[in-house]
């Protein structure tokens, strides 16, 4: 139990049914939907459409979307992939020709074709019980009416602004700044766009007049994209990959995410006894940062979209683990293994939600780096992602730049299963930190038997570009004693990832949720 004289979060309780997401509005909105007589599905996707609005920098209609979906009456869950492909005319070598080694960053070559729309179609028809114009409702009327700005996302539009160019300084800036907490930010461009989903589905946005807008915005940045690129765009069911960790389940979704780099983070360890170092010690952060370095190094060489990947069972094979692990000096930090060709962003949704039926959703969604691409539809403000800066424009690379090609995610929903028996959803944003996060946060559950408010809360350490990011919230010994170790410590500008979680008791059924206090989210039970 938490010291109450402390500042901290308790975890929260409910009977029937629970939601956490990254904000208090996306909360209220599942609440709400759940209260109206939708179930799990329904309240996810109108919690997460909302957060466009209340978090505009994380993620948008223009984005992509994972899902992991429990059923009721069941421990089988469904994965469904709502990632978009590359445009088909897409070429690397014009790109290798201009002299790029690696994906820019903020151009329309970055701009994959929006993905998360037609999943949120998809799951509402074959999973929800509301329709869609109920469903996005709320969403219409706050993109209307405004949301209140809140700190966290005042910080996440401060940090990204000199992102934004051309239309979307229009669209998501206010007299040419960003919103400052208290705020109201307006958006009738996109509830214009919500309206024609909730009425055609997804010819409301790949098809028309919203499709005829981002094309030609598009184009008009020297994008190659076209109609018929969007009218292809379609999510598919995929199965699930999964790894257990000490007697606990960890179910991923498989790539072209990259759940893989948790399943074989957690593998490699299994070999150190985690549970006997102290939770927020050098010692335990030691092991972790050597441990993803291996991890992430296989990530970059092998992850890529199912029909181009054949390295998967290697990545979660015991053996690959053991391999691994002996590799790894307790007492040094090692240089890293590979040049990380990847860049790393931290800007993501994320929400689960847990109905009295108990079915069960897990489900993130991302423009990937702050605001995308930066750039926005000239029409209706659509701000693109700029996934595809995941592709490797390394000749023959699985995860090549190509025409029609779904790049590699960082973006991973989770669930976890005891017994056979799903007893929680969660996931942690943070972009390349998902996979670490995973593997902590299991770690925290199974090693240190905390609740999901405590193994969210803990601080967090990531290696990113050879420097080991340490959060304030451990000690100055342990920074001291990691840079002892030959690690770069340095504190990060703003704090690692996000998280959320719903505990199912196995014995009870009753739900226990955390939210994560470095975002405005919160979990709300009824």
């Amino acid at each position: 139990m938490r010291d109450f004289q402390l500042p901290g979060r308790s975890a929260a309780f409910s009977a029937n049914a629970m939601c956490a997401t990254d904000h208090p509005l996306s909360a209220q909105t599942a609440l709400d939907i759940l209260k109206r007589g939708g179930n799990a599905m329904d309240a996810a996707i109108g919690g997460a459409v909302i957060q466009g609005l209340c978090q505009p920098a994380m993620t948008s209609l223009g984005g992509d979307c994972f899902v992991l979906f429990k059923p009721a009456g069941t421990e089988e869950i469904i994965a469904l992939n709502g990632s978009g492909r590359a445009p088909a005319a897409i070429d690397p070598d014009k790109l290798r020709a201009e002299g790029h080694k690696i994906m820019p960053v903020e151009t329309v070559d970055t701009v994959t074709v929006p993905g998360a729309v037609d999943a949120f179609c998809r799951l509402s028809a074959d999973h929800g019980r509301l329709g869609l114009d109920e469903v996005l409702a709320p969403a219409i009327k706050a993109a209307r009416e405004g949301v209140v700005v809140t700190p966290r996302a005042s910080f996440d539009w401060h940090m990204a602004e000199s992102t934004l160019r051309g239309r979307a300084r229009d669209f998501y800036l206010t007299d040419d700044k960003p919103l400052m907490p208290g705020q109201v930010f307006r958006h009738g461009g996109q509830a214009e766009v919500l309206e024609q989903i909730a009425r055609h589905g997804r010819d409301g946005f790949y098809s028309g007049a919203v499709a005829e807008d981002m094309v030609k915005s598009l184009r008009a940045e020297g994008g190659v994209h076209t109609l018929e690129d969007f009218a292809a765009t379609a999510c598919n069911y995929t199965t699930p990959i999964s790894g257990e960790y000490r007697g606990m389940e960890m179910v991923e979704h498989p790539p072209n995410g990259q759940g893989a780099t948790a399943i074989l983070l957690n593998n490699i360890l299994q070999h150190f006894d985690i549970g006997d170092m102290h939770p927020w010690g050098a010692e335990r952060a030691h092991i972790e940062a050597e441990a993803s370095k291996l991890a992430y190094d296989a990530r970059n060489r092998f992850l890529a979209e199912p029909d181009y990947m054949t390295r998967l069972d290697h990545m979660l094979s015991q053996d690959t683990a053991r391999r691994l692990a002996v590799l790894i000096d307790p007492k040094r930090a090692m240089e890293n293994p590979s040049v990380l060709t990847e860049a790393v962003h931290k800007d993501t949704i994320y929400i689960t939600v847990v109905d009295r039926d108990r079915n069960v959703v897990s489900l993130i969604y991302s423009v990937f780096k702050s605001f995308g691409s930066g750039l926005a539809s000239d029409r209706y403000g659509i701000n693109f992602h700029n996934r595809g800066r995941s592709f490797s424009l390394e000749p023959g690379h699985p995860n090549e730049l190509g025409g029609g090609k779904r790049p590699m995610h960082t973006i991973i929903p989770a669930m976890l299963r005891l017994g056979g028996k799903v007893v929680m959803p969660f996931g942690v944003m943070g972009g390349a930190y998902q996979a670490n996060g995973h593997a902590r946060f299991v770690s925290n559950i199974v090693d240190f038997g905390m609740n999901p408010q405590e193994a969210i809360d803990g601080p967090r350490s990531f290696t990113e570009d050879g420097v080991l990011q340490v959060e304030r919230g451990y000690s100055d010994q342990v920074h001291a004693d990691l840079a002892a170790l030959g690690h770069a410590v340095s504190v990060p500008a703003k704090a690692i990832g996000g998280a959320q979680a719903i505990w199912i008791d196995p014995d009870t059924g009753i739900l226990q949720g955390g939210s994560d206090p470095r975002k405005d989210g919160i979990a709300l039970g009824y």
